[in-house]
């Protein structure tokens, strides 16, 4: 790092010249304090700080008049306070703002407006930006909860005019309230730039650029953040300009690129070759319950492929609800296993895991082979976990099915051939391979999910595996029938659930909790909370923000307890269900207790099971008609999905019913009116990723999910395709230069480790 002159004892009393790399306290205007507090943004570098981007823009260019405002449009406004008052009302506190041009003037309000009591004078100017609406009177305008600031009065600051007004003016996700708000960000992030004025590094080969026409890297970052003149602001509020396109592109394009390199790393060590003799052949056909798919035929034969092939297999197997994953997952595990191997699978939570052990017990034991299958979960009690320690050190299992147990340090497998790992989203990208370095050997690796995937979410979380896709239903399926339903209507739904019974057929009623409020209820982990607003990306707070306002208006009634499952069960018995045949099914039964209790329904021997969502996957009894999902505004689009297809299973018409226990959010009400109008579960997908965003797509945030800066997976799935595209064919590009490859490879060593968190790649 150059000094501008001779160090002395207080370095801070010197600035070193900025390149991207310098450590933000060495900024004008930062010093340790400030740094330590963007720290806690993860901004540490100056590179860091200008790839703190604008989440919009306002044109302080050629900003509206309050005369020319028509309702309905979304509007930049500067004006002056014409008067400020803090009302109580019955429901809350209302601040309302006058704020004038001229003779024209226009009301602004804020609800629970306390906080901005006393900060504002007659005479301010301000910036604006809202939706402009008509006023309830019918005369005038007015905005509701607009973002604003307040502008620099008379200031004789250059820098302050050129800024705040005469342009187009970034705003910034404030850094520490209003201390480091946009104002701060603006001065800050200009003068750093107009410091490294033609220093900054490109960061891709200029081949590339030329061919996909992107600008470089310094002007991307000057006109994204200073946007000149004539920049459309329909580009500009929807990151689309050039500038956008240009780092959207690098950030993908190096996740990309680390996630072609790992895949082919994978390609050249040596795994194992297994064979599909006819002996294995036979071992497959023994526990086909029904006539195999296309899809699952096509599936099958590209895992077997792989498994063929002396690299490792990294492959991972999706398809909608009913698809037939887990049957073709165990037909991977028998191939492993008749080639005298161990096969492990492993599930996120203690539940799944207790679901394909039984599961894999019912289908297994239709072969007339005795397979050996281990269970092995955090609860087990100490002498059950060395016993089946032993035995797969021994080799004397064939198959272990456990959760996170099975990548302890203590367990050893004797021979491991086949990984799969089910709902691999809930792990985390690295930890996947953590149960593959297991006995020193690369054994092939299967990833399931029976979550569909949007496909831009695949190819960020699973880049480095190649696909299978079923998606095809097994024959006999039939179409479900969805039904949205308020709680008051409950008595409805279980006369026609009687009748459903007195028809011979079976019914499900699922429930959030297993009993009241308590803690340490695993199906809590599932259910999503009361659409509490998470961490995201300020136009996602935007948008909670959003629906928070229109909650106010729509004044909705108190949130109803959660009903139970333990609860339900005694009361439905006793009265609306009195005279069936009742069961009751959830995660704090024993792993035996729960194979009796889904043996009696699948023989017929209860009519209606009350569960929590332990039913979720790896259940099917296609004599069951009715899915009943209490609370269902309490649950994601996907595991709501999941549930519904437990139903639909044989030739019977077949029926979900949404019970709603309260009125529903607008974000619960299109999530409810998605189940409504489709059975298609990519569709849904596409939706629940678009509704939630990636980092909550599962209803966990996921570990393994990198933190992207600037690209969004919903809104640029073209640029990921493309990054996607470049990067495949990027090691043999002929015309980018030794150095250019160096270069790059440098840039995603540090890319991959340090900004997505991953593993090295370079």
């Amino acid at each position: 790092m150059r000094f501008l002159s001779t160090p002395i004892a207080n370095p801070y009393t010197l600035l070193p010249v900025l390149t991207l790399e310098t450590p933000v306290q060495f900024v004008k205007g930062i010093g340790p304090a400030i740094a330590k507090t963007l720290a806690e943004k993860s901004i540490l570098t100056v590179e860091d700080l200008l790839l703190h981007l604008p989440f919009r823009y306002e044109d302080r260019l050629n900003p509206r008049s309050l005369a020319e405002l028509q309702p309905g449009e979304t509007a930049s406004v500067i004006a002056e306070v014409r008067g400020a008052a803090l009302l109580r009302t019955r429901s809350m506190p209302l601040f309302e703002m006058t704020v004038g041009q001229g003779t024209t003037s226009m009301k602004c309000l804020w609800f629970h407006g306390s906080w901005l009591e006393g900060k504002f004078h007659t005479g301010q100017m301000l910036a604006l930006y809202g939706k402009v609406e008509a006023s309830r009177s019918g005369r005038g305008l007015k905005m509701i909860q607009p973002q604003i600031e307040v502008l620099p009065e008379g200031s004789d600051d250059a820098l302050d005019q050129l800024l705040e007004v005469g342009r187009i003016t970034p705003v910034y996700e404030s850094l520490s309230g209003s201390r480091l708000a946009s104002r701060w960000i603006r001065r800050i992030v200009w003068n750093v730039l107009a410091e490294l004025q033609g220093s900054i590094s490109e960061t891709l080969p200029a081949s590339l650029r030329a061919r996909l026409d992107l600008c470089s890297r310094e002007e991307a970052l000057r006109t994204i953040h200073f946007p000149p003149a004539g920049t459309s602001m329909t580009q500009l509020q929807s990151a689309a300009t050039p500038a956008h396109r240009r780092l959207i592109f690098e950030e993908l394009f190096y996740l990309e690129l680390g996630l072609e390199i790992k895949r082919r790393r994978f390609q050249e060590k040596a795994g194992v070759s297994f064979e599909t003799s006819d002996q294995v052949r036979a071992a497959l056909r023994s526990i086909l319950p029904f006539h195999p798919t296309a899809a699952q035929k096509r599936a099958l034969g590209e895992i077997a492929g792989d498994m063929r092939r002396p690299a490792p297999m990294r492959r991972l197997l999706q398809g909608d609800v009913g698809s037939g994953k887990t049957i073709v997952a165990l037909q991977a595990m028998l191939i492993a296993i008749e080639n005298g191997y161990q096969a492990a699978l492993m599930a996120p939570t203690e539940i799944l895991a207790t679901q394909h052990y039984l599961s894999a017990r019912r289908v297994l034991e239709k072969s007339p082979k005795k397979y050996r299958i281990t269970l092995l979960t955090g609860s087990l009690d100490d002498d059950l976990k060395r016993a089946a320690r032993r035995r797969i050190f021994q080799g004397e299992t064939d198959l272990v099915i456990g959760t996170h147990a099975l990548i302890e340090e203590r367990v050893e497998f004797g021979k491991l051939g086949l990984v799969v790992v089910d709902e691999q989203h809930r792990f985390g990208v690295l930890q996947r391979f953590r149960l593959m370095k297991k006995d020193g050997r690369e054994p092939d690796v299967l990833v399931m999910t029976a979550t569909p995937i949007p496909r831009t979410l695949a190819l960020s979380l699973y880049g480095d595996l190649d696909l299978s896709v079923l998606d095809e239903l097994p024959p006999g399926r039939t179409s479900i029938l969805t039904r949205q339903v308020a709680d008051e209507r409950s008595g409805e739904i279980w006369t026609f659930v009687r009748q459903q019974v007195a028809k011979g057929h079976q019914a499900y009623v699922v429930y959030p909790v297993i009993e009241g409020p308590k803690d340490d209820q695993p199906e809590l982990d599932f259910a999503l909370p009361e659409e509490a607003p998470e961490e995201e990306s300020v136009p996602k707070k935007r948008a909670l923000k959003k629906v928070k306002t229109e909650a106010l208006f729509e004044r909705p009634s108190p949130r109803l307890p959660l009903k139970s499952a333990s609860d339900m069960y005694e009361r439905l018995r006793a009265s609306e269900l009195s005279g069936l045949r009742v069961g009751l099914l959830h995660g704090r039964l024993s792993a035996d207790d729960k194979e009796v209790v889904m043996r009696r329904f699948q023989r017929g021997e209860i009519d209606v099971l009350i569960a929590t969502t332990v039913i979720e996957v790896g259940v099917d009894v296609p004599n069951a008609t009715v899915m009943v999902i209490e609370h269902a505004e309490r649950f994601g689009l996907a595991q709501l999905h999941q549930l519904r297809g437990r139903v639909g299973r044989g030739a019977a018409k077949s029926y979900c019913i949404l019970l709603t226990g309260s009125r529903p959010t607008p974000h619960a009400e299109e999530r409810l009116a998605a189940m409504v109008r489709t059975q298609d579960g990519f569709e849904l997908a596409e939706l629940d990723l678009a509704l939630r965003g990636p980092g909550e797509f599962f209803g966990t945030r996921q570990a393994g999910l990198p933190g992207f800066r600037i690209a969004s997976l919903v809104r640029d799935r073209k640029l990921l395709e493309l990054a996607r595209e470049e990067a495949s064919r990027f090691p043999e590009l002929p015309e980018v230069t030794a150095a250019e490859k160096a270069m790059v490879r440098a840039r995603l060593k540090e890319a991959w480790q340090r900004r997505y968190g991953l593993a090295e790649a370079g």
